[in-house]
């Protein structure tokens, strides 16, 4: 398997010790736990802010979604980057514009504010997501990346459990407010480290081409569409002049992207990849298992404070039962098709089980008994956890070795892509729902209220300004109709998120079978890097991916050559 001139300098290069490994990477998984704390930390914490911001359920969203998207869409940008200026220099900035965003996020005083700050924090952690994984190609040669991919893991998963237990106790202690300020001391700390510790040799600059056309259509196209599904049936008709301009210029901007990207010399999404069927599928697979990962620790998070009056350090703990399936699933599975090579029935188990989690979540209420929502909760995380990295590994598996990197991140661009979009109909959908049962059961409300005599003013007023409610601070009577209403309105959400994933058992039924027989440790490792960066970089992800040839057991060969089995790599098709 002829090697690109990337991959060769890669393997000569001068091998550096374990100590000085573990030197350089140490302000790399400093930085990729600011990104992920900063993002996880103010999860449970978000009900409590928008209500202080007065902000609505549309506000909601729009914190969630702002920053999927310009995570999604920055990302190839700061992958571009990388081979044009130095890379140590750019994760620096890409740390300081994400910490500086998420603090300015701690002063805003409307929902506006802090959409836009948000936006700017998904810019920043683009930049963390891509430069991460290539750095560390950089400094690791792929046959000892085994060793230290244990390390990535650790990080990602302290950062997903503790960050919104952290959050939940940090409101309820400090204020919220403080949420975006905990990440501060650990970034500075992270510059420090990366200044002393990573030294890049530098490497020669190629041309490159960023698709500054295909970011604007797709950027506008994207935007228009989760600006109508947030507006419609709300500021307007669903059949309506706005709709028509909305939904045409989506479209159009679609067409337009769609034409740029096949002219493009470097194009943001490759479109000559979906001639590929497994990648198609794996395409169509991965939406519904970002809407399910997305939606899930979004309107989770939802459910247990407004529909459960929750505090935000229980709501927290109550979600617990989701990240254990998610990470319990995504170990165990990794390690069962490791072992014996064989993926699909874990796909297909894990899809049944996106439709069964998403389908029972669609049938809590209020009181439902929280033994149930947590096996609701875990089914889906296993489902996300199942499909999630092995969808890439998949495709990684039927691509050409050059191709590996701009495919897997492909997968994961449309997975967030598909998260975004899926987060704003999960949010449309309770919005409406929300205020259609607040008219059905006004006089309930009302009679409530009344029975409080003085003390029911302050709980009108709440309900009539449109603002998120804060439900554990209400009297009894009327919280429990509030709890109703927002559970059934969460559980309608919920019901979104069925169909995507029945469309993803489909999918995933006729992926090509082809076999993972010869597969090792160090695909899986791979999968997992490719997984984590949304990033198509030619000559980064030509270090990542393309360079791993490695030695078939002398069982499999026949006899020791000492020489590397490019047949046992995953261009093997078994």
């Amino acid at each position: 398997m002829a090697m690109s001139s990337s991959s060769s300098d890669t393997l000569e290069k001068p091998k550096m010790t374990h100590r000085q490994v573990l030197e350089a990477l140490s302000g790399l998984l400093l930085g990729m736990f600011v990104s992920m704390l900063a993002s996880t930390v103010v999860s449970t914490s978000l009900p409590v802010i928008v209500h202080d911001l007065d902000g609505d359920q549309a506000a909601f969203t729009w914190v969630v979604t702002a920053t999927l998207l310009t995570t999604a869409i920055s990302t190839p940008i700061w992958g571009k980057l990388a081979d044009l200026f130095n890379r140590k220099l750019l994760i620096q900035i890409a740390i300081v514009i994400f910490v500086l965003a998420t603090a300015a996020a701690g002063f805003s005083q409307n929902p506006e504010t802090l959409i836009a700050f948000r936006a700017i924090q998904g810019i920043g952690a683009g930049g963390l997501a891509a430069l991460s994984q290539v750095i560390m190609a950089d400094i690791i040669s792929p046959r000892e990346r085994g060793r230290y991919m244990g390390l990535f893991g650790a990080v990602m998963a302290l950062a997903t459990v503790g960050g919104p237990l952290l959050g939940g106790l940090i409101t309820d202690t400090w204020g919220w407010r403080w949420n975006f300020y905990v990440a501060l001391p650990f970034a500075i700390l992270a510059l420090i480290i990366l200044q002393k510790t990573l030294h890049i040799s530098p490497l020669a600059k190629r041309k490159v081409s960023i698709d500054y056309s295909g970011i604007v259509l797709l950027s506008g196209a994207v935007s228009l569409l989760l600006i109508w599904v947030t507006l419609a049936g709300d500021s307007f008709e669903w059949w309506s002049l706005q709709t028509v301009l909305m939904v045409g210029g989506a479209l159009l901007a679609t067409a337009l992207f769609i034409v740029v990207e096949l002219r493009s010399k470097e194009p943001l999404i490759p479109l000559s990849m979906f001639r590929n069927l497994t990648f198609t599928l794996s395409v169509i697979a991965s939406i519904a298992t970002g809407i399910a990962m997305f939606g899930a620790s979004v309107f989770l998070s939802q459910y247990m404070q407004l529909a459960r009056g929750a505090s935000p350090t229980e709501a927290g703990l109550m979600t617990i039962p989701m990240i254990a399936g998610l990470l319990l699933s995504s170990i165990g599975v990794g390690a069962l098709i490791t072992r014996f090579g064989r993926w699909k029935p874990y796909l297909i188990v894990g899809s049944v089980f996106l439709i069964v989690g998403a389908y029972m979540l669609s049938t809590i209420q209020y009181d439902t008994n929280f033994v149930l929502v947590s096996v609701y909760m875990f089914l889906l995380g296993a489902g996300v956890g199942m499909t999630m990295q092995n969808l890439v590994l998949v495709v990684q598996n039927t691509s050409k070795p050059n191709e590996i990197g701009v495919a897997s991140s492909g997968v994961t661009f449309f997975r967030s892509l598909g998260g975004t979009i899926g987060v704003s109909l999960m949010g449309a959908a309770l919005a409406s729902r929300v205020t259609e049962l607040m008219t059905e059961r006004k006089d309930d409300i009302m009679a409530a209220v009344m029975a409080l005599g003085d003390k029911g003013a302050d709980v009108a007023a709440q309900l009539q300004s449109g603002a998120l409610p804060q439900v554990s601070t209400m009297p009894e009577s009327v919280r429990v109709i509030i709890e109703d209403i927002y559970a059934q309105g969460i559980s309608h959400a919920f019901l979104i998120a069925v169909p995507f994933a029945v469309i993803s058992l489909l999918a995933i039924v006729f992926l090509p079978n082809k076999s993972l027989t010869n597969m090792t440790t160090s695909e899986r490792i791979r999968a997992s890097e490719a997984d984590l960066a949304t990033v198509s970089v030619p000559e980064g992800m030509d270090v990542l991916t393309a360079t791993g040839s490695v030695r078939v057991a002398e069982r499999e060969r026949g006899s020791a050559t000492g020489q590397d089995a490019s047949s046992g790599s995953l261009d093997s098709r078994g």
